[in-house]
């Protein structure tokens, strides 16, 4: 008697653990200041004005509500032995594209704002993340860890878009 019980418990799990991480559809992550895999031009970085890039994504499903957006660099401090994942940005926003209406967390630099590309050794890669979600979450200083919480079990659709930068000086 207790095989087969034992295997329904055993079948109930191999299905229940296909779900916990289904595919999602693609989001289409574009910024008309470089192209993926390109470099980020020096202007939003710390050797120019470290101005936010422009961003925008398409392909959301009907029912999103909201977009959460991260931007990270696996690379830090170097390239060759990364040691953190540093956050750059994280967001919060209604519309699809980042703009100045964007509710922003704290990022790594402890500031919530866009803190540019400031690689100390190599060439960095920077993950611009969007994800389409079926409620608002987050809010004003959230930090990337809570935000990606917050969003489990909300998440529609997904898209990235990697740039590269290194230091000219």
């Amino acid at each position: 008697m207790k095989t087969p019980a034992l295997l329904i418990v055993l079948a109930a799990c191999g299905q229940h653990k296909g779900s916990e991480d289904p595919a999602v559809p693609t989001l289409q992550v574009t910024s008309p200041a470089f192209a993926a895999n390109a470099e980020i031009p020096a202007e939003f970085t710390c050797e120019g004005p470290d101005s936010q890039p422009p961003l925008a994504w398409s392909g959301a499903p009907a029912a999103t509500k909201a977009y959460a957006v991260i931007v990270d660099d696996p690379d830090a401090p170097d390239p060759a032995a990364p040691k953190q994942t540093w956050v750059h940005l994280v967001a919060m926003t209604s519309a699809t594209s980042l703009g100045a209406d964007a509710t922003l967390g704290t990022n790594d630099f402890g500031k919530t704002a866009w803190g540019g590309p400031c690689p100390p050794i190599g060439r960095h890669r920077y993950f611009f993340k969007v994800y389409a979600l079926d409620a608002p979450v987050g809010q004003a200083g959230i930090k990337k860890d809570a935000l990606l919480a917050q969003m489990k079990g909300h998440i529609l659709a997904k898209g990235e878009l990697i740039g590269t930068y290194q230091k000219k000086r």
